[in-house]
């Protein structure tokens, strides 16, 4: 417990250290008492609960997987111990500053002559955002989503025990200030939980431990990121560190320049281009890469992890780390819908896009559905992942080089996978995990992590397995297998493969097959700007500007995360009004 952040999970009999929790108020907002859970206040706020059945839900397993479950009347008396982080200063930021100056604009800017009914395809975080301030500038979103979900690749379901299970593992750095900007708007920052600034790694070579870089609070970037670098001595050595320092002095003299002309290299051939030492590779950069785009470092581009490292090193809370306090279609999506629709925008679920159905210039005439509806506007957007993109494309817009070069942005496959055991895991943190596992990216105990989701009794896992190319077509079961696998080496004492120890209660997996698109060599100059050789018809889609790089979104699957400098400019044709709007 010696660690802040920590989350424990043991016998009261053994240990009596606590910290402070969410509050008794916060559990008692998740159905517990202090009577109802068996639990006690300690003098020092500490929150101890015992078995329940009060938290969390009684789990099952089909039958044709059936496990042996264990009663929460069985549990033994469990402590967990949590730390949310106050939120850091991130409104005096230049990066927050501008993001806060630019959506403000839509509000403070003249209202149109006539609001203009602009159609979006698309109701993940792009789309919304993009009809969120396009009603902010006065006009009318009609946005249509496929699915009967909102968000996207923030998307997540409830099953029939209660239990949600999401598309991705999803996390927010301070390094965003367009989706921090974006919570404020709406009046919810207080559903980001932030944890301790570090990063953690699991060391494959010494299973049950981690090795942590931990950022200063007292001192600022890129001194606290260079200080908790220097002081980790499990994954590099000093030679090691000193080499990568001096493989890296070109990208930190030659700036942004520099790093935009990395797209032709790999990660890995850039380490051994520069002097660095494959084993720094092998430490760190195989989990970033993967945490990254879900990929390798040989295959993954080297620019894409030096603008990472770019916002990083120059902010001082750019990577601290928060997560959303439940599930995102009803924590973070709907109020957006909600400030949609109170503006006379509008937001229609299950609404499939068939066809885009052209006029006899080549300009959209409108949207047809699955249904047979059409849907007409003055001007279009799509905010749809790219290999949805180009299946709709019109035969006469493939020929134009715009639309043309979409072919060779190719959507990574990613799996997520939730696990529910009978017991509460001891080996863990309230924090992202990085697995550093051949088959696994990052992890986390959602049931100490997230406040909608906690249960002290159980924990639940929720897992990137990346690269998933060879498992994406492989059953449910044959990749349940491979992560418990996995999880034996980083849960040693508590996790066997053949469940001799921790026992399954269920498990979710949720397969992307086309995630974020792979950034692999040269695919920079083939990302689109957002307005298009077509009249009316723009994309919301990840584009770099050469002017900043103070504009970022977390792509993943995501999220995992990616960072992007993004902006959607939308130029109306019907009273040729600019609407600039900053997509989170």
């Amino acid at each position: 417990m010696a660690q802040f952040g920590h989350v424990s999970a043991v016998s009261l009999n053994s240990q009596n250290s606590t910290a402070n929790v969410w509050s008794l108020q916060s559990a008692r907002r998740h159905g517990c008492t202090a009577s109802r859970c068996g639990s006690t206040v300690g003098q020092t706020g500490g929150l101890s609960f015992t078995g329940s059945d009060a938290m969390g839900h009684k789990l099952r397993i089909p039958a044709a997987r059936a496990f042996t479950t264990r009663s929460n009347r069985d549990a033994s008396v469990l402590k967990v111990v949590c730390i949310d982080y106050p939120r850091p200063e991130l409104e005096n930021t230049v990066n927050y500053l501008e993001a806060a100056y630019l959506s403000s604009s839509f509000r403070t800017s003249p209202r149109p002559n006539k609001s203009l009914q602009v159609v979006i395809a698309g109701a993940g975080l792009a789309g919304l955002s993009t009809a969120k301030y396009l009603a902010d500038a006065g006009h009318k979103p009609i946005l249509l989503e496929a699915r009967d979900v909102l968000g996207g690749k923030v998307a997540a379901w409830k099953d029939d025990e209660g239990d949600w299970y999401e598309t991705g593992l999803h996390i927010f750095f301070g390094a965003y200030p367009n989706v921090q900007n974006l919570f404020g708007e709406l009046g919810i920052n207080d559903r980001l939980q932030w944890k301790e600034h570090s990063m953690i790694f699991a060391m494959p070579n010494k299973p049950g431990e981690f090795s942590r870089f931990d950022f200063p609070e007292i001192l600022p970037a890129p001194i606290n990121g260079i200080l908790a670098i220097l002081k980790n001595n499990e994954m590099l050595t000093w030679p090691d560190k000193v080499k990568f320092a001096i493989g890296l002095l070109p990208a930190i003299i030659g700036g942004q320049s520099y790093v935009e002309a990395q797209d032709g290299i790999t990660v890995k051939d850039w380490m051994r281009k520069q002097g660095v030492p494959d084993r720094v590779t092998d430490e760190v950069f195989i989990a970033m890469s993967k945490a990254l785009n879900f990929i390798n470092p040989d295959e993954l581009s080297m620019q894409c992890v030096l603008i990472a490292l770019n916002r990083f090193l120059q902010e001082k809370h750019g990577s601290k780390m928060a997560f959303l306090d439940g599930n995102p279609p009803e924590r973070l999506c709907m109020p957006i819908v909600d400030h949609i629709e109170s503006r006379g925008g509008q937001v229609r679920l299950n609404s499939r896009i068939q066809k885009i159905e052209l006029n006899e210039d080549g300009s959209v005439k409108s949207f047809i559905l699955n249904d047979g509806n059409v849907i007409e506007g003055d001007a279009y957007v799509f905010a749809t992942p790219v290999d949805i993109l180009k299946l709709l494309l019109p035969e006469d817009w493939k020929k134009m080089q715009y639309f043309s070069k979409l072919e060779k942005l190719v959507g990574v496959p990613v799996i997520n996978v939730h696990i529910w055991f009978d017991r509460k895991l001891k080996n863990t943190y309230d924090h992202l995990l990085f697995s550093r596992s051949p088959l696994l990216s990052v992890y986390a105990d959602m049931s100490v992590i997230c406040k909608e989701y906690y249960n002290p009794n159980q924990s639940m896992l929720e897992l990137v397995f990346a690269p998933a190319e060879e498992w994406i077509s492989r059953s449910n079961e044959e990749i349940i297998e491979a992560t418990m696998k996995e999880l034996a080496k980083l849960f040693p004492d508590e996790i066997s493969a053949d469940q001799s120890k921790a026992k399954i209660l269920k498990y979710h997996i949720v397969k992307t097959p086309r995630s974020v698109y792979k950034t692999t060599p040269g695919t920079e100059p083939c990302r689109p700007l957002q307005k298009s050789p077509i009249k009316g018809f723009y994309l919301a889609v990840i584009t770099q500007s050469k002017s900043t790089w103070h504009r970022w979104k977390v792509l993943s699957y995501r999220e995992s995360f990616v960072l992007r400098p993004l902006i959607l400019k939308c130029w109306l044709p019907k009273n040729r009004e600019l609407a600039e709007a900053t997509v989170a």
